[in-house]
């Protein structure tokens, strides 16, 4: 037994001997190579300085004082600084800040910043009024890109895609799509009836992204729009930040469930159930700034029942300057009125 242990003893004694000379052997490279990078970044900085040494001396300076030193190595910490930067944002832009929607043919849409972009919500099953919306105003194909580039007014259709992603109705708005070249398809909306505010939300986050306008307007697809009307409407406030404007309101909020206004929130409104002054909902238009700031802010801007209340809620703790533009108001039919709703 004796000579037994004795034996495996020897044997463990090289097995060990060999993993300590290996551990040693990793944290001598681990050092080495701590030490290297140390000495190659302090080489960067001396060659760094004696070109500016060199420079120095050609004008007539002989040494670089110490505060130059200090400022030397500041601008570049600051250079690396800036870099990290530039990485953070590209990192941010590929995250998601870009917009993630389909825009059809668009890819030149940055061209110019443009008086106007409208969006039209519609929904499936409503080709009878694109068509109608087509023929009365909005115009196809070339008469459509000569809207854009001679008035700077770029329309779309908004739509969202099927609960039931990849069925008829997908494949049907598809095709008409690419036919006309004249929809935003907003991919990561289900269309819904009760989801037209997250829609809205999302085609002005959208437009604004893709788009430099001066305004973005929401429009229904049953109403019937002046476009030389609505541009010398909007050309009249460009020298206005933050403008919203429309045929403003307010009114009753109905609490009652089944009435076809009813407002699930409706508590949150006050003891006095009334509505904030807000746009109707048939046509508004806000300027580019408050574009950006619905776009930035898309994730945690609260949604009502009605898209009119939503983006009236959220101007609210704005600095807005509301207009209440009479000749907006499309269902009172009136004189001089740029839309007519249907």
């Amino acid at each position: 037994m004796p000579s037994q242990e004795s034996s495996q003893r020897l044997t463990g004694s090289p097995i060990r001997s060999r993993i300590s000379s290996l551990m040693f052997a990793m944290f001598a490279t681990m050092a080495s190579l701590y030490v290297a990078g140390r000495l190659w970044q302090d080489a960067e900085n001396r060659v760094y300085m004696i070109k500016e040494l060199d420079k120095r001396t050609d004008k007539g300076q002989t040494a670089i004082s110490v505060d130059d030193t200090l400022k030397i190595i500041a601008c570049r910490e600051q250079e690396k600084k800036l870099s990290a930067l530039e990485m953070e944002l590209a990192a941010a832009k590929k995250g998601g800040f870009i917009s993630k929607y389909s825009t059809g043919n668009d890819a030149t849409a940055k061209k110019k910043k443009l008086l106007a972009v409208i969006g039209i919500t519609t929904q499936f099953g409503r080709r009878r009024n694109r068509n109608a919306i087509r023929k009365a105003w909005m115009s196809t194909g070339a008469a459509l890109k000569k809207l854009e580039n001679e008035k700077g007014i770029v329309p779309r259709f908004v739509i969202g895609r099927s609960a039931n992603r990849g069925d008829s109705l997908d494949r049907d708005i598809d095709v008409e799509s690419r036919q006309s070249n004249d929809f935003i398809i907003l991919d990561d909306h289900v269309e819904v009836p009760e989801e037209i505010s997250t829609k809205t939300k999302l085609f002005f986050s959208h437009a604004a992204e893709t788009w430099e306008a001066e305004f973005y307007v929401k429009v229904n697809d049953d109403v019937y729009v002046k476009i030389d009307g609505l541009a010398a409407i909007l050309s009249a406030n460009l020298d206005k930040p933050r403008i919203y404007i429309g045929c403003m309101k307010s009114g009753e909020v109905f609490s009652e469930l089944g009435n076809k206004w009813y407002e699930p929130d409706w508590w949150k409104f006050g003891d006095g159930k009334s509505y904030f002054r807000h746009a109707s909902g048939e046509m508004f238009a806000i300027s580019q700034e408050l574009a950006q700031f619905v776009s930035i802010n898309r994730s945690i801007l609260r949604t009502f029942a009605h898209d009119d209340i939503s983006a009236g809620s959220w101007f609210i703790g704005l600095d807005v300057k509301h207009i209440d533009e009479a000749k907006l108001c499309c269902s009172s039919w009136s004189s001089g009125a740029v839309c007519a709703a249907g």
